[in-house]
């Protein structure tokens, strides 16, 4: 309902944070479809937070952040280039903490 009463007005900008992360499978599927919808229908620019590579391969561009900082991007990457990508980025973070740097990465659709 919530993703619905956002559509309603035609935004130009959708901000989007773990849209998917309560929902169960098929429900998840169909906010993503909605979000996708905005984009290649109305013309919205959607910009989604994520940790999930599922959800973060519907996007045209994902940006990857470590540690609050741009990291890296994928243009149409699949949820499997993204988890790599992912798990790459967690395994660079580790290593920078081990030299006192703080660790963690995650994903921007």
């Amino acid at each position: 309902v919530a993703v619905a009463r956002a559509l309603v007005t035609a935004p130009d900008v959708i901000f989007a944070d773990e849209p998917t992360g309560a929902l169960d499978t098929g429900t998840a599927a169909e906010v993503l479809g909605l979000l996708r919808h905005a984009v290649d229908t109305l013309g919205a620019t959607v910009v989604m937070v994520t940790h999930d590579p599922a959800a973060a391969a519907w996007a045209d561009r994902v940006l990857f952040l470590a540690d609050g900082a741009f990291a890296d991007h994928l243009e149409r990457g699949s949820a499997e280039r993204i988890a790599a990508r992912m798990t790459a980025l967690t395994g660079r973070a580790r290593t920078m903490a081990g030299a006192g740097a703080g660790a963690g990465a995650g994903v921007a659709a």
